[in-house]
């Protein structure tokens, strides 16, 4: 702190405040880490792209594996010998994206954070590095073995229950998140349901194997019922605007 000569504190300039430490708040019990500039959320999110990067280019790495035994095969011969793999590419490549863009729309209204935003973070992050890996086991594995499969869509359970346990700490906390900001729990929740319903029956019938994802295109049907059916389900804004 810096005194003025009649021993009152002098205004804090912008480099004091630039190179002050995190004030760290409790707001209704929480860890809150009020940063004095952007930079501090602005590592957080970069982190996560970096990370959603990493294991979306991960994904192509068993095709160059498998293109080094071409020796002259056709393309078409090589594509069919190896569908599987094609298929687990394509398909992990479209869900990764999509889980990337979900959790880009939510933290464009992102101004602040929480500890426990970033741990739970930190879960996303883990479930989407560990895709990969059962998009490549399932492309490996017989088809009468479901049990990957059923691994596969139990991590975009995981993923996804990530994803509303974010969306609920920021409504819980306005102050983290921009005024006009809303989230919709429902359609979370359906694509949690729809999850559960293609979880089983990847390992009740394996021959259909990971396209058992597709199921999630019945989603948008199940978050309108249970928009009918549970107002607490609805799109709704942060407590703050909804208290105002």
């Amino acid at each position: 702190m810096h005194l003025s000569l009649d021993g009152a504190p002098a205004p804090q300039s912008s480099d004091d405040a630039k190179s002050a430490p995190l004030d760290v708040g409790d707001s209704n019990g929480v860890q809150v880490m009020h940063a004095r500039t952007e930079r501090g959320l602005d590592r957080l999110v970069n982190f996560s792209d970096a990370t959603v990067a990493i294991a979306i280019t991960l994904l192509i790495l068993p095709l160059v594996d498998l293109a080094g035994d071409l020796e002259g095969a056709r393309f078409d011969e090589f594509a069919a010998e190896n569908f599987g793999a094609f298929i687990a590419f394509v398909v992990t490549f479209a869900v990764i994206g999509r889980f990337w863009v979900i959790h880009h729309r939510v933290f464009e209204s992102v101004r602040d954070y929480s500890a426990r935003l970033v741990w739970v973070n930190m879960l996303w992050l883990a479930s989407i590095v560990f895709l990969p890996f059962a998009a490549n086991a399932v492309s490996s594995m017989d088809t009468d073995n479901g049990s990957f499969d059923a691994v596969y869509i139990a991590t975009m359970f995981v993923t996804t229950t990530a994803m509303l346990l974010i969306e609920i700490e920021l409504l819980r906390h306005p102050e983290l998140i921009d005024e006009d900001a809303a989230f919709d729990l429902g359609r979370t929740v359906a694509v949690l349901a729809v999850l559960v319903i293609a979880g089983v029956l990847a390992y009740l019938v394996p021959a259909v194997g990971m396209l058992w994802v597709l199921l999630l295109f019945a989603a948008p049907l199940v978050t309108h019922v249970l928009h009918r059916v549970s107002p607490a389900l609805r799109p709704r804004p942060s407590s703050g605007d909804a208290d105002g």
